[in-house]
């Protein structure tokens, strides 16, 4: 299910499955469940200490609407395990609005950099 998701989206279409499952084992995975059936998913990539980054966030289409993203932001980035993390990061298109929320903001310019391997990874 994630996978299939995922292949949907701007930032992780072309994904491969293996790639998928790498990420999940090597993150803190939090589901989203209306029974059995999962409806979202979002996973948190740390070192518990100096930093996060909150990472492939989604809600189904069907259950979107209900504060269910909102939730399992907020869900996420209060994690016991992670309340002391000095930095959290997160990449965005389009729900700015949505992580503001929880404090995210632009970076200071000049702070952050990034190095992008394009044939690996899209946004």
């Amino acid at each position: 299910m994630i996978h299939g998701f995922l292949q949907r989206t701007y930032w992780a279409k072309g994904r491969s499955r293996e790639h998928v499952v790498r990420t999940v084992d090597s993150s803190i995975p939090f589901g989203l469940f209306d029974g059995e059936d999962q409806i979202g998913f979002a996973r948190v990539v740390t070192d518990y200490v100096v930093v996060a980054f909150l990472a492939d966030v989604f809600v189904h289409e069907d259950y979107r609407g209900k504060g269910l993203g909102t939730w399992l932001a907020e869900v996420a980035t209060s994690h016991p395990e992670l309340r002391h993390v000095g930095r959290w990061l997160l990449a965005t298109r389009d729900a700015h609005t949505l992580y503001s929320r929880f404090g995210f903001g632009e970076p200071d310019v000049g702070v952050l950099m990034e190095r992008v391997h394009k044939d690996t990874w899209s946004r």
